[in-house]
């Protein structure tokens, strides 16, 4: 399993801390210093079956300083991509990939659902 997450992020400090906790096994990835790939978040997109939009960071500092809340409207699924493959910090976070499901974000009903 891979466990996408920022280091400093409250949220993914809590979601760790509920992995270990239930002794679940992961390789930990942050995703500012090793931010995902195009390819990447066109996979994810698809396995996750989540639309878009909940892959940006809303409530981060970056998505608000680019105006993004208005400009994603009208840019293509493939634009939206490239656009958070350009900085990891655009990305909602934490991610937890398997060859099973996609998560983003942390939501313990959602992740408990899915076996976690």
């Amino acid at each position: 399993m891979l466990f996408v997450c920022y280091p400093k992020c409250g949220t993914c400090k809590k979601a760790e801390k509920y992995l270990l906790e239930k002794g679940i096994s992961f390789n930990k990835r942050d995703i500012k210093e090793d931010k995902p790939t195009l390819e990447e978040l066109q996979t994810w997109y698809k396995a996750s079956g989540l639309p878009l939009k909940r892959f940006y960071n809303t409530s981060g500092n970056l998505y608000k300083e680019l105006g993004l809340k208005d400009k994603i409207k009208t840019m293509s699924e493939e634009e939206q991509l490239k656009l958070l493959a350009t900085d990891g910090m655009l990305v909602k976070r934490p991610i937890v990939v398997t060859e099973e499901f996609v998560l983003i974000g942390f939501k313990e009903d959602e992740w408990k659902a899915k076996g976690l």
